[in-house]
């Protein structure tokens, strides 16, 4: 009944979802804060790692990625 990857699923998704719900509170505190539409100065510094949807990917790609080796190494 339960897989060898369930808890690895859920672990991952749980990281995912924390990031989605640390990225909604960071950019409506930022709207907040901004009386005009600018962008946030750390968000203009730093693009790549403010962006909550690419550590998103980054985290399944690495979870899909240890499922692959996994089974990978388990043929030979």
């Amino acid at each position: 009944m339960w897989d060898i990857w369930v808890w690895p699923m859920v672990f991952a998704t749980a990281i995912m979802l924390w990031i989605c719900l640390a990225g909604l509170r960071k950019s409506r505190r930022s709207f907040q804060l901004n009386e005009h539409d600018k962008i946030p100065e750390t968000a203009a510094e730093h693009p790549f790692s403010m962006n909550p949807l690419l550590w998103i990917i980054l985290v399944s790609t690495v979870f899909t990625f240890i499922v692959i080796f996994y089974y990978w190494a388990s043929s030979y």
